[in-house]
């Protein structure tokens, strides 16, 4: 009513309000706001149309409750503000979003928004949902899977719900994200973005586990950002995929997550995968499966492998106050990461890493490792990995906290294990 109310106005006034050719997109000034259509009708179009009207030097407001059964592809963005204070919803439909969501081309990715551009502010308090459930149950169930390693299947596609793509200077703030099939955000060939006061919550309602529902995905992407912000999910809180670079994760809350992660990386083989200059810093891990995690393919004969063979290094990694309550390995580095053991002995990793700094990690972990606190095993040696502050205690029944330290040097030549309790 309020919306009808400010149209008869707008006509009556000296303000004017032009319909597009979409009767669903209201344009006033440079400001294009999308009414949804309702008794569940597909508002995708409508959503698409008012990008395109206001693509530049223009607002976009998201303001009712959407329901989303078209791939949003929001591209060639210039100066562009979205307001998005309602609810997006995407359909349950994966007949609809296996063949059409947008494939990304790394680990079977897809897209249900893929938002591209330069100088955008995504914003307002209003929440995707991307009603993943039916995803969770199917995929348990054996309906799906999750597709070849190394491939671009869309037969059984997960949509992630906003992926930033090709973009620079790129802020999402004050956004409630809940239920992704997937990754809940993509950060893909970006520079210079930041995300602030994001509450994440995608977990199954049913026994299917929530797979895969990893907070933020950062790949071939430098200068990004990620803080003040709570993520309850069954998956990492943020991972640095392939090619991230200056990186500053910082005032986090991450519940039953897999950690903070570095990769996984070295995966195919003849590719290079660079993680460097990542500050991670004021993190609470709360029952999870990791805190502080490093993970990177061992190595492969074959010269096709998807799983292990890749070049690359992995360099000046900060953990910092990095809180830790109930977590299963509350610092853990693998150098064979899915690799076998035999395999990585005689292929070892081609991954280096160098260069790795743990600063106040405290806490408690879980005991599912007993009195393990720390693991860091190198195929080849890790070079100047060190610690400082650092305070871990098993549950007491365990007893005294103990490490497994695996070709690890520094360049004071003191292992970790020695200065870390």
């Amino acid at each position: 009513m309020l919306i009808r109310t400010t149209l008869i106005i707008g006509f009556l006034g000296s303000t004017s309000v032009v319909f597009g050719s979409n009767p669903n997109v209201r344009k006033q000034g440079s400001t294009c706001t999308v009414v949804a259509r309702g008794a569940g009708q597909d508002d995708g179009p409508s959503i698409n149309a008012a990008f395109q009207e206001c693509s530049k030097n223009s607002k976009v407001v998201l303001n009712d409750y959407y329901v989303v059964n078209t791939l949003l592809k929001t591209t060639g963005l210039s100066n562009v503000q979205i307001e998005l204070s309602g609810t997006v919803q995407y359909t349950p439909n994966i007949a609809y979003w296996s063949p059409n969501s947008y494939p990304l081309i790394y680990q079977n990715a897809t897209t249900a928004w893929l938002l591209s551009g330069t100088n955008l502010h995504l914003y307002g308090g209003g929440t995707i949902d991307g009603n993943g459930q039916i995803w969770y149950d199917a995929l348990a169930n054996g309906q799906g899977n999750t597709g070849t390693a190394g491939g671009s299947s869309t037969t059984f596609a997960r949509p992630i719900p906003l992926t930033v793509f090709e973009s620079k200077n790129v802020l999402v703030e004050d956004l409630n994200q809940i239920s992704s099939p997937f990754w809940n955000n993509f950060v893909y060939g970006s520079s210079n973005v930041e995300y602030r006061n994001i509450n994440i919550r995608s977990l199954s309602y049913s026994k299917s586990p929530a797979a895969n529902s990893d907070g933020w995905d950062i790949y071939r992407s430098d200068h990004v950002t990620v803080r003040d912000s709570v993520v309850n999910n069954d998956d990492d809180c943020v991972s640095f995929k392939p090619n991230s670079t200056f990186i500053t994760v910082q005032n986090m809350n991450c519940n039953g997550s897999h950690g903070i992660s570095v990769g996984s990386l070295g995966q195919y083989a003849g590719e290079t995968d660079i993680v460097a200059n990542v500050y991670v810093q004021n993190i609470t891990m709360s029952n999870a499966q990791n805190g502080a995690r490093i993970k990177v393919f061992g190595g492969n004969p074959s010269a096709s492998s998807t799983a292990g063979g890749g070049t690359g290094y992995v360099k000046n990694i900060t953990y910092a106050n990095f809180r830790v309550n109930n977590v299963d390995n509350p610092i853990t580095l693998n150098q064979c990461y899915s690799t076998p053991a035999a395999t990585c002995a005689q292929f070892p990793s081609k991954v280096t890493i160098s260069d790795v700094h743990f600063i106040d990690i405290t806490g408690t972990s879980s005991g599912a490792e007993k009195s393990l606190v720390v693991s860091l095993e190198c195929s080849e040696p890790c070079m100047d990995i060190t610690a400082k502050g650092t305070h871990i205690e098993p549950p007491s029944k365990y007893g005294a906290p103990t490490y497994i330290c695996q070709n690890i040097t520094s360049t004071s030549q003191v292992r970790l294990c020695l200065v870390s309790h």
